[in-house]
Protein backbone atom coordinates (compact mmCIF):
# COMPACT_ATOMS: atom_id res chain seq x y z
CA UNK A 1 0.00 0.00 0.00
CA UNK A 2 1.15 3.85 -0.78
CA UNK A 3 1.32 6.73 1.43
CA UNK A 4 -0.62 8.54 -0.57
CA UNK A 5 -3.91 5.70 -0.12
CA UNK A 6 -4.09 6.57 3.45
CA UNK A 7 -6.75 9.30 4.80
CA UNK A 8 -3.97 10.97 6.96
CA UNK A 9 -0.63 11.76 5.40
CA UNK A 10 2.97 12.88 6.92
CA UNK A 11 5.33 12.72 4.19
CA UNK A 12 8.97 13.25 4.56
CA UNK A 13 8.92 17.10 4.90
CA UNK A 14 6.01 17.23 7.06
CA UNK A 15 7.97 14.78 9.45
CA UNK A 16 10.92 16.82 9.31
CA UNK A 17 9.02 19.97 9.76
CA UNK A 18 8.36 18.34 13.41
CA UNK A 19 10.81 16.64 14.38
CA UNK A 20 13.89 19.66 14.05
CA UNK A 21 11.97 22.12 16.22
CA UNK A 22 11.43 19.38 18.70
CA UNK A 23 14.86 18.79 19.30
CA UNK A 24 16.03 22.24 19.19
CA UNK A 25 13.43 23.01 21.68
CA UNK A 26 15.06 19.82 23.96
CA UNK A 27 18.48 20.81 23.11
CA UNK A 28 17.85 24.19 23.94
CA UNK A 29 16.50 23.30 27.30
CA UNK A 30 19.41 21.11 28.12
CA UNK A 31 21.60 23.69 27.42
CA UNK A 32 20.02 26.44 29.13
CA UNK A 33 19.88 24.30 32.19
CA UNK A 34 23.69 23.78 32.60
CA UNK A 35 24.17 27.70 32.19
CA UNK A 36 21.65 28.14 34.99
CA UNK A 37 23.67 25.29 36.88
CA UNK A 38 26.95 27.76 36.99
CA UNK A 39 25.01 30.75 37.66
CA UNK A 40 23.45 29.46 40.49
CA UNK A 41 27.07 27.96 41.49
CA UNK A 42 27.89 31.78 41.93
CA UNK A 43 25.78 32.13 44.56
CA UNK A 44 27.06 29.86 46.97
CA UNK A 45 27.12 26.15 47.57
CA UNK A 46 24.10 26.31 50.08
CA UNK A 47 22.18 27.67 46.75
CA UNK A 48 22.95 24.86 44.49
CA UNK A 49 22.04 22.88 47.32
CA UNK A 50 18.61 24.02 47.55
CA UNK A 51 18.14 24.59 44.71
CA UNK A 52 18.97 20.75 43.55
CA UNK A 53 17.13 19.65 46.09
CA UNK A 54 14.31 21.53 45.52
CA UNK A 55 14.07 20.64 41.80
CA UNK A 56 13.80 16.93 43.10
CA UNK A 57 10.43 18.19 43.93
CA UNK A 58 9.65 20.37 41.09
CA UNK A 59 10.10 17.63 38.71
CA UNK A 60 7.27 15.63 40.39
CA UNK A 61 5.01 18.31 39.38
CA UNK A 62 6.44 18.77 36.13
CA UNK A 63 5.64 15.68 35.19
CA UNK A 64 2.10 15.35 36.80
CA UNK A 65 1.52 18.58 34.14
CA UNK A 66 3.65 16.65 31.49
CA UNK A 67 1.14 13.49 31.98
CA UNK A 68 -2.14 15.51 31.92
CA UNK A 69 -0.85 17.12 28.64
CA UNK A 70 -0.19 14.18 26.80
CA UNK A 71 -3.05 12.82 27.74
CA UNK A 72 -5.08 15.83 25.85
CA UNK A 73 -2.91 15.75 23.07
CA UNK A 74 -3.39 12.26 22.33
CA UNK A 75 -7.28 12.98 22.74
CA UNK A 76 -6.84 16.51 20.21
CA UNK A 77 -5.03 14.63 18.23
CA UNK A 78 -7.28 11.75 17.01
CA UNK A 79 -10.07 14.29 16.75
CA UNK A 80 -7.77 16.09 14.18
CA UNK A 81 -7.38 12.59 12.97
CA UNK A 82 -11.32 12.08 12.52
CA UNK A 83 -11.77 16.05 11.21
CA UNK A 84 -13.88 17.22 13.89
CA UNK A 85 -12.08 20.31 14.86
CA UNK A 86 -15.10 21.29 16.72
CA UNK A 87 -14.24 18.51 19.41
CA UNK A 88 -11.15 18.86 19.22
CA UNK A 89 -11.04 22.76 20.28
CA UNK A 90 -13.45 21.92 22.97
CA UNK A 91 -10.92 18.47 23.96
CA UNK A 92 -8.46 21.69 24.25
CA UNK A 93 -10.31 24.23 26.05
CA UNK A 94 -11.34 20.96 28.67
CA UNK A 95 -7.32 20.86 29.44
CA UNK A 96 -6.88 24.40 30.07
CA UNK A 97 -9.42 24.46 32.62
CA UNK A 98 -8.47 21.33 34.39
CA UNK A 99 -4.51 21.79 34.31
CA UNK A 100 -5.56 25.58 35.24
CA UNK A 101 -7.55 24.63 38.21
CA UNK A 102 -5.01 21.12 39.27
CA UNK A 103 -2.26 23.55 39.50
CA UNK A 104 -3.79 26.56 41.66
CA UNK A 105 -4.29 23.82 44.28
CA UNK A 106 -1.12 22.06 43.94
CA UNK A 107 0.30 25.94 44.68
CA UNK A 108 -1.67 26.56 47.11
CA UNK A 109 -1.25 23.29 49.01
CA UNK A 110 2.52 23.73 48.33
CA UNK A 111 2.69 27.43 49.99
CA UNK A 112 0.65 26.43 53.05
CA UNK A 113 2.69 22.89 53.58
CA UNK A 114 6.12 23.86 52.52
CA UNK A 115 8.01 23.60 55.50
CA UNK A 116 6.64 19.94 55.74
CA UNK A 117 7.00 18.85 52.73
CA UNK A 118 11.23 19.90 52.96
CA UNK A 119 11.08 19.00 56.35
CA UNK A 120 9.98 15.05 55.08
CA UNK A 121 12.14 15.22 52.23
CA UNK A 122 15.31 17.14 53.38
CA UNK A 123 15.23 17.39 56.87
CA UNK A 124 18.83 16.08 57.58
CA UNK A 125 20.04 19.35 55.36
CA UNK A 126 22.31 22.00 57.05
CA UNK A 127 19.96 25.26 58.08
CA UNK A 128 21.72 27.75 55.22
CA UNK A 129 20.28 24.79 52.41
CA UNK A 130 17.31 24.26 54.28
CA UNK A 131 16.86 28.56 54.11
CA UNK A 132 17.69 28.21 50.32
CA UNK A 133 15.30 25.39 49.80
CA UNK A 134 12.51 27.04 51.65
CA UNK A 135 12.98 30.63 49.40
CA UNK A 136 13.48 28.87 45.83
CA UNK A 137 10.17 26.26 46.63
CA UNK A 138 8.19 29.44 47.49
CA UNK A 139 9.08 30.95 44.10
CA UNK A 140 8.95 27.88 42.12
CA UNK A 141 5.72 27.23 43.83
CA UNK A 142 3.65 30.33 42.13
CA UNK A 143 4.88 29.28 38.70
CA UNK A 144 2.99 26.14 38.98
CA UNK A 145 0.10 27.46 36.98
CA UNK A 146 2.57 28.80 34.52
CA UNK A 147 3.99 25.46 33.87
CA UNK A 148 0.32 23.60 33.60
CA UNK A 149 -1.31 26.49 31.26
CA UNK A 150 1.96 26.56 28.65
CA UNK A 151 2.14 22.49 28.78
CA UNK A 152 -1.29 22.61 27.94
CA UNK A 153 -0.98 25.45 24.71
CA UNK A 154 2.03 23.24 23.98
CA UNK A 155 0.34 19.70 23.31
CA UNK A 156 -2.71 21.54 20.89
CA UNK A 157 0.24 22.93 19.03
CA UNK A 158 1.90 20.25 18.85
CA UNK A 159 -1.30 18.09 18.23
CA UNK A 160 -1.48 20.36 14.69
CA UNK A 161 2.08 19.66 14.20
CA UNK A 162 3.00 23.35 14.58
CA UNK A 163 5.96 22.52 16.87
CA UNK A 164 7.96 25.58 15.50
CA UNK A 165 5.53 27.89 17.75
CA UNK A 166 6.70 26.06 20.99
CA UNK A 167 10.84 25.76 19.91
CA UNK A 168 10.34 29.92 19.62
CA UNK A 169 8.45 30.82 22.59
CA UNK A 170 11.24 28.34 24.30
CA UNK A 171 13.92 30.33 22.91
CA UNK A 172 12.38 33.39 23.92
CA UNK A 173 11.64 32.29 27.53
CA UNK A 174 15.00 30.82 27.94
CA UNK A 175 16.79 34.22 26.94
CA UNK A 176 14.66 36.13 29.48
CA UNK A 177 15.62 33.32 32.23
CA UNK A 178 18.96 33.26 31.35
CA UNK A 179 19.94 37.17 30.95
CA UNK A 180 17.55 37.55 34.31
CA UNK A 181 19.82 35.22 36.39
CA UNK A 182 22.87 37.16 35.22
CA UNK A 183 21.20 40.15 36.65
CA UNK A 184 19.86 38.89 39.86
CA UNK A 185 23.02 37.32 40.35
CA UNK A 186 25.95 39.48 39.37
CA UNK A 187 24.15 42.71 39.40
CA UNK A 188 21.36 42.46 41.82
CA UNK A 189 23.20 40.27 43.64
CA UNK A 190 19.62 38.60 44.71
CA UNK A 191 21.31 35.43 45.77
CA UNK A 192 18.53 32.73 45.37
CA UNK A 193 15.87 35.41 44.74
CA UNK A 194 18.29 36.12 41.28
CA UNK A 195 17.71 32.63 39.96
CA UNK A 196 14.21 32.15 41.13
CA UNK A 197 12.46 35.46 40.01
CA UNK A 198 13.59 35.05 36.44
CA UNK A 199 12.46 31.38 36.08
CA UNK A 200 8.74 32.42 37.32
CA UNK A 201 9.08 35.23 34.90
CA UNK A 202 10.18 33.51 32.08
CA UNK A 203 7.44 30.37 32.66
CA UNK A 204 4.74 33.63 33.15
CA UNK A 205 5.75 34.79 29.84
CA UNK A 206 5.74 31.10 27.80
CA UNK A 207 2.13 30.82 29.44
CA UNK A 208 0.41 34.12 28.24
CA UNK A 209 2.20 33.70 25.20
CA UNK A 210 0.97 30.01 24.37
CA UNK A 211 -2.20 31.02 25.65
CA UNK A 212 -2.78 34.10 23.17
CA UNK A 213 -1.40 31.78 20.23
CA UNK A 214 -3.93 29.35 21.10
CA UNK A 215 -7.24 31.50 20.91
CA UNK A 216 -6.34 32.06 17.14
CA UNK A 217 -9.19 31.34 15.34
CA UNK A 218 -6.89 30.83 12.33
CA UNK A 219 -5.71 27.27 13.60
CA UNK A 220 -7.69 24.46 12.81
CA UNK A 221 -8.32 24.15 16.94
CA UNK A 222 -8.54 26.42 19.05
CA UNK A 223 -9.34 27.57 22.73
CA UNK A 224 -13.17 29.68 22.84
CA UNK A 225 -13.64 31.21 26.54
CA UNK A 226 -17.04 29.75 26.65
CA UNK A 227 -15.37 26.24 27.05
CA UNK A 228 -12.98 27.04 29.30
CA UNK A 229 -16.03 27.88 31.76
CA UNK A 230 -18.26 24.74 30.72
CA UNK A 231 -17.40 21.57 32.33
CA UNK A 232 -17.73 18.87 29.93
CA UNK A 233 -17.16 15.43 31.95
CA UNK A 234 -17.13 13.07 28.97
CA UNK A 235 -14.31 14.72 26.95
CA UNK A 236 -12.14 15.78 30.35
CA UNK A 237 -12.47 11.75 31.10
CA UNK A 238 -11.46 10.99 28.16
CA UNK A 239 -8.02 13.47 28.61
CA UNK A 240 -7.81 11.35 32.26
CA UNK A 241 -8.25 8.12 30.94
CA UNK A 242 -4.90 8.19 28.56
CA UNK A 243 -3.17 11.02 31.87
CA UNK A 244 -4.20 9.26 35.07
CA UNK A 245 -2.03 5.51 34.03
CA UNK A 246 0.84 8.36 32.72
CA UNK A 247 0.78 10.01 36.01
CA UNK A 248 1.06 6.65 37.68
CA UNK A 249 3.77 5.20 35.84
CA UNK A 250 5.73 8.99 35.84
CA UNK A 251 5.29 9.44 39.74
CA UNK A 252 6.41 5.34 40.36
CA UNK A 253 9.44 6.46 38.22
CA UNK A 254 10.79 9.25 40.24
CA UNK A 255 10.47 6.95 43.47
CA UNK A 256 12.44 4.52 41.98
CA UNK A 257 14.79 7.04 40.77
CA UNK A 258 15.37 8.44 44.53
CA UNK A 259 15.86 4.78 45.20
CA UNK A 260 18.66 4.74 42.76
CA UNK A 261 20.01 7.80 44.17
CA UNK A 262 20.07 6.22 47.54
CA UNK A 263 21.90 3.08 45.76
CA UNK A 264 24.37 5.01 44.70
CA UNK A 265 25.71 7.12 47.70
CA UNK A 266 26.58 3.84 48.78
CA UNK A 267 29.31 3.55 46.72
CA UNK A 268 31.98 6.03 47.51
CA UNK A 269 32.88 9.58 46.60
CA UNK A 270 34.82 9.09 43.19
CA UNK A 271 31.67 6.73 41.74
CA UNK A 272 28.86 9.49 42.67
CA UNK A 273 30.98 12.01 41.18
CA UNK A 274 31.30 9.49 38.45
CA UNK A 275 27.90 8.88 38.11
CA UNK A 276 26.77 12.70 38.20
CA UNK A 277 29.02 13.58 35.39
CA UNK A 278 27.96 10.58 33.25
CA UNK A 279 24.15 11.53 33.94
CA UNK A 280 24.70 14.63 32.02
CA UNK A 281 25.81 13.43 29.31
CA UNK A 282 23.08 10.62 29.18
CA UNK A 283 20.26 13.81 29.45
CA UNK A 284 21.90 14.85 25.93
CA UNK A 285 22.02 11.59 24.59
CA UNK A 286 19.03 10.47 25.65
CA UNK A 287 17.08 13.97 23.62
CA UNK A 288 15.89 11.68 20.61
CA UNK A 289 13.27 9.76 23.27
CA UNK A 290 10.86 12.86 24.16
CA UNK A 291 11.34 14.66 20.60
CA UNK A 292 10.11 11.58 19.00
CA UNK A 293 7.87 10.48 21.55
CA UNK A 294 5.90 13.50 20.63
CA UNK A 295 5.60 12.95 16.58
CA UNK A 296 4.20 9.57 17.95
CA UNK A 297 1.04 11.36 19.80
CA UNK A 298 0.88 13.19 17.24
CA UNK A 299 1.01 11.20 14.12
CA UNK A 300 -0.58 7.70 15.68
CA UNK A 301 -2.86 9.77 17.48
CA UNK A 302 -4.46 11.38 14.40
CA UNK A 303 -4.20 8.25 12.12
CA UNK A 304 -6.04 6.18 15.13
CA UNK A 305 -9.07 9.52 15.14
CA UNK A 306 -9.33 8.96 11.42
CA UNK A 307 -9.60 4.78 12.10
CA UNK A 308 -7.02 4.64 9.59
CA UNK A 309 -5.19 1.06 10.81
CA UNK A 310 -3.18 0.70 8.21
CA UNK A 311 -1.66 4.38 8.19
CA UNK A 312 -1.20 3.79 11.69
CA UNK A 313 0.46 0.04 10.76
CA UNK A 314 2.62 2.29 8.42
CA UNK A 315 3.50 5.15 10.12
CA UNK A 316 4.28 2.91 13.47
CA UNK A 317 7.01 1.31 11.75
CA UNK A 318 8.44 4.69 9.51
CA UNK A 319 8.81 6.72 12.49
CA UNK A 320 10.38 4.00 14.47
CA UNK A 321 13.00 3.86 11.48
CA UNK A 322 13.87 7.57 11.92
CA UNK A 323 13.92 7.19 14.96
CA UNK A 324 16.63 4.56 14.93
CA UNK A 325 18.50 6.31 12.86
CA UNK A 326 18.78 9.57 14.04
CA UNK A 327 19.51 7.58 17.79
CA UNK A 328 22.10 5.68 16.41
CA UNK A 329 23.88 8.97 14.83
CA UNK A 330 23.33 11.20 17.98
CA UNK A 331 24.49 8.68 20.49
CA UNK A 332 27.67 8.39 18.51
CA UNK A 333 28.33 11.83 18.34
CA UNK A 334 28.16 12.19 22.12
CA UNK A 335 30.25 9.20 22.36
CA UNK A 336 32.76 10.50 20.06
CA UNK A 337 32.84 14.30 21.76
CA UNK A 338 32.56 12.83 25.47
CA UNK A 339 36.96 12.12 25.67
CA UNK A 340 37.28 15.76 24.29
CA UNK A 341 34.70 17.25 26.85
CA UNK A 342 35.84 15.39 29.77
CA UNK A 343 38.96 17.31 29.62
CA UNK A 344 37.63 20.50 30.64
CA UNK A 345 36.36 18.56 33.91
CA UNK A 346 38.90 18.21 37.21
CA UNK A 347 38.24 14.84 37.61
CA UNK A 348 41.18 11.98 38.71
CA UNK A 349 41.88 9.61 36.25
CA UNK A 350 39.72 7.00 37.29
CA UNK A 351 37.23 8.94 37.53
CA UNK A 352 37.40 9.85 33.78
CA UNK A 353 37.83 6.32 33.09
CA UNK A 354 34.69 5.06 34.59
CA UNK A 355 32.71 8.05 33.28
CA UNK A 356 33.90 6.64 29.67
CA UNK A 357 32.87 3.10 30.54
CA UNK A 358 29.10 4.70 31.55
CA UNK A 359 29.03 6.64 28.81
CA UNK A 360 29.52 3.85 26.40
CA UNK A 361 27.06 1.41 28.43
CA UNK A 362 24.16 3.96 28.17
CA UNK A 363 24.86 4.81 24.51
CA UNK A 364 24.81 1.50 23.23
CA UNK A 365 21.48 0.74 24.66
CA UNK A 366 20.22 4.38 23.90
CA UNK A 367 20.67 3.81 20.54
CA UNK A 368 19.38 0.99 19.28
CA UNK A 369 16.93 -0.17 22.53
CA UNK A 370 15.46 2.95 24.11
CA UNK A 371 13.60 4.11 20.72
CA UNK A 372 11.31 1.17 21.56
CA UNK A 373 11.44 1.57 25.32
CA UNK A 374 9.98 4.97 24.84
CA UNK A 375 9.27 6.58 21.73
CA UNK A 376 7.28 3.58 20.86
CA UNK A 377 5.59 3.36 23.88
CA UNK A 378 4.09 7.15 23.19
CA UNK A 379 2.89 5.24 19.52
CA UNK A 380 0.90 2.58 21.98
CA UNK A 381 -0.55 5.43 24.08
CA UNK A 382 -1.65 7.43 21.10
CA UNK A 383 -3.72 4.64 19.88
CA UNK A 384 -5.27 4.01 24.08
CA UNK A 385 -3.27 1.25 24.83
CA UNK A 386 -2.38 3.22 28.31
CA UNK A 387 -2.81 0.26 30.76
CA UNK A 388 -0.45 -2.03 29.64
CA UNK A 389 1.88 0.74 28.93
CA UNK A 390 1.80 1.76 32.73
CA UNK A 391 1.90 -2.05 33.58
CA UNK A 392 4.93 -3.01 31.84
CA UNK A 393 6.66 0.43 32.74
CA UNK A 394 5.61 0.27 36.41
CA UNK A 395 7.13 -3.43 36.41
CA UNK A 396 9.89 -3.30 34.83
CA UNK A 397 11.39 -0.14 36.35
CA UNK A 398 10.56 -1.48 39.83
CA UNK A 399 11.56 -5.02 39.19
CA UNK A 400 14.05 -4.32 36.27
CA UNK A 401 15.96 -1.34 37.19
CA UNK A 402 15.50 -1.04 41.04
CA UNK A 403 15.83 -4.60 42.08
CA UNK A 404 18.82 -5.36 39.64
CA UNK A 405 20.60 -2.22 40.57
CA UNK A 406 20.63 -3.71 44.21
CA UNK A 407 21.23 -6.92 43.18
CA UNK A 408 24.48 -5.92 40.58
CA UNK A 409 25.88 -2.39 42.30
CA UNK A 410 25.60 -4.10 45.86
CA UNK A 411 25.68 -7.74 46.25
CA UNK A 412 27.95 -8.34 42.92
CA UNK A 413 29.94 -5.10 44.23
CA UNK A 414 29.53 -3.56 40.56
CA UNK A 415 29.04 -0.06 42.15
CA UNK A 416 27.74 2.36 39.06
CA UNK A 417 28.39 0.05 36.25
CA UNK A 418 26.06 -2.58 37.98
CA UNK A 419 23.61 0.17 38.36
CA UNK A 420 24.28 1.39 34.89
CA UNK A 421 23.37 -2.36 33.58
CA UNK A 422 20.27 -2.19 35.41
CA UNK A 423 19.16 0.43 33.59
CA UNK A 424 19.88 -1.31 30.37
CA UNK A 425 18.10 -4.35 31.04
CA UNK A 426 15.17 -2.48 32.35
CA UNK A 427 14.92 -1.07 28.30
CA UNK A 428 15.54 -3.77 27.27
CA UNK A 429 12.45 -5.29 28.73
CA UNK A 430 10.18 -2.64 27.81
CA UNK A 431 11.51 -2.49 24.56
CA UNK A 432 10.80 -6.05 23.76
CA UNK A 433 7.24 -6.19 25.59
CA UNK A 434 6.16 -2.76 23.74
CA UNK A 435 7.68 -4.47 20.41
CA UNK A 436 5.55 -7.24 20.98
CA UNK A 437 2.43 -5.46 21.50
CA UNK A 438 2.88 -3.55 18.50
CA UNK A 439 3.45 -6.72 16.28
CA UNK A 440 0.31 -8.38 17.95
CA UNK A 441 -1.77 -5.75 16.61
CA UNK A 442 -3.72 -5.47 19.92
CA UNK A 443 -3.46 -1.91 20.12
CA UNK A 444 -6.09 -1.48 17.06
CA UNK A 445 -9.21 -2.48 19.18
CA UNK A 446 -8.67 0.61 21.69
CA UNK A 447 -11.18 3.77 21.09
CA UNK A 448 -10.08 6.68 22.94
CA UNK A 449 -12.84 8.98 21.21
Amino acid sequence: MLESDFKVQFSNQTLRAMIVPLFLEQFLLLAVGLADTLVISHVSEEAVSGVTLVDQFNIIIIYLFGALAAGGAVVISQYIGRNDSGLASQSASQLLMFSTILSIFLMILTLAFHGEILNFLFGKVEPEVMDACVTYLIVSAFSYPALAIYNSGAALYRSMGKTKTTMYISVASNIINVIGNLIGVFILHAGILGVAIPSLIARTFSAVVITYACFSHENKVYYTVGEIFNLRAGLLGKILNIAVPNGIESGIFQIVKVGLTSIVALFGTYQIAANGVAQSFWSVAAICNPVMGMVFITVIGQCMGAHDINAAKFYFKKIMRITLTISVAWNILILALAPIILKLYALEPQTVELVLWLIVIHNFCSSVVSPYAFPLGNGLRATGDVRYTMIVAVASSVGGRLVLAYLFGVIFGLGVIGVAIAMCIDWIIRAILYKRRMDSGAWKNFQVI
